[in-house]
């Protein structure tokens, strides 16, 4: 037995005793630290560490032709990445977002839990796309309640029928790989879209193709090469799908070559009888310089 001390009480009780409260003292302030650094960490997160970027969207402009604004959030270590996705947020935002290419974490900064946004990343991981605000909300992650809140902010950008590649045609709804190298061709004949009908030009490109994606292309004023009419020679002249001859191509240059620069005109032209009806009509609604 350990010796009594003038309490009565043994030497190995006190030490037993003092150690107890080194230890609880310690456990304390271990947790408070921990308590601080997640507390830190879900901080961090609510206000996130973010890179703005500023630019076009991917795949052509959006309707109001703003310039988007891309989150690239910095990585983390895996332990802080659980951190953020176990503790509850204290605050849901309401920013613009494409739900196509928006992160998981910005998904649930938005109001879905992780395993909503992983699902939403999941579908567009496997090829799916929402090409419209309501494939969004047809998502069977996305709460009727959700998407009343989100529904302002969502920001899919169109497609620009000057700038877009193949495969953004391809993605189009009935479109395909055949009718997307048939667009590039038709803008390549063209020297770019002027309208977007112009597609309509297309060999079985009907109203019903056309008006099962009008809504998702746009024609950017800022991405319209005006189409040198008045200046190109016969032998270029004639790969125009409106002019598409030599005889027709010969007798515009001999209109400007015996015309003052004035009445350089697509009504003048027509007038002249140098195009036809049909021609001018498509042709009036070209930029052309």
């Amino acid at each position: 037995m350990g010796k009594e001390n003038k309490s009565g009480l043994s030497e190995s009780f006190v030490v037993g005793v003092i150690a107890l409260v080194f230890l609880i003292v310690g456990y304390q302030t271990a947790l408070f630290i921990h308590n601080a650094a997640v507390v830190r960490i879900a901080a961090a997160r609510d206000v996130p560490d973010t890179v703005y970027v500023f630019g076009n969207a991917v795949q052509g402009q959006s309707s109001d032709s703003v310039p988007h604004t891309i989150r690239r959030n910095a990585t983390h270590s895996a332990r802080v990445q659980a951190v953020r996705e176990n503790v509850p947020r204290k605050k849901v935002e309401s920013f613009l977002f494409d739900p196509n290419t928006v992160s998981v974490d910005d998904l649930c900064r938005l109001g879905f839990t992780v395993k909503q946004a992983r699902s939403i990343d999941k579908y567009r991981s496997s090829g799916g796309r929402f090409r419209r605000k309501d494939d969004f909300r047809k998502s069977y992650v996305v709460s009727d309640s959700i998407y009343r809140r989100l529904e302002p902010y969502i920001d899919i950008p169109l497609i620009d029928l000057n700038t877009a590649d193949s495969a953004a045609f391809d993605a189009l709804p009935g479109i395909g790989g055949w009718f997307a190298s048939k667009m590039l061709a038709h803008r390549k004949a063209l020297g770019g879209y002027s309208y977007k009908e112009q597609l309509m030009d297309i060999y079985r490109f009907d109203q019903e193709k056309f008006d099962g994606l009008s809504d998702l292309i746009v024609v950017s004023p800022e991405n319209i090469t005006p189409y040198p009419l008045w200046s190109l020679p016969a032998d270029s002249l004639r790969q125009h799908p409106y002019i598409a001859d030599d005889e027709t191509a010969r007798a515009v240059v001999l209109f400007r070559d015996n015309n003052p620069k004035e009445l350089w005109t697509i009504v003048e032209l027509k007038n002249a009888g140098v195009i036809s009806e049909d021609a001018a009509s498509r042709l009036s609604r070209c930029i052309l310089k």
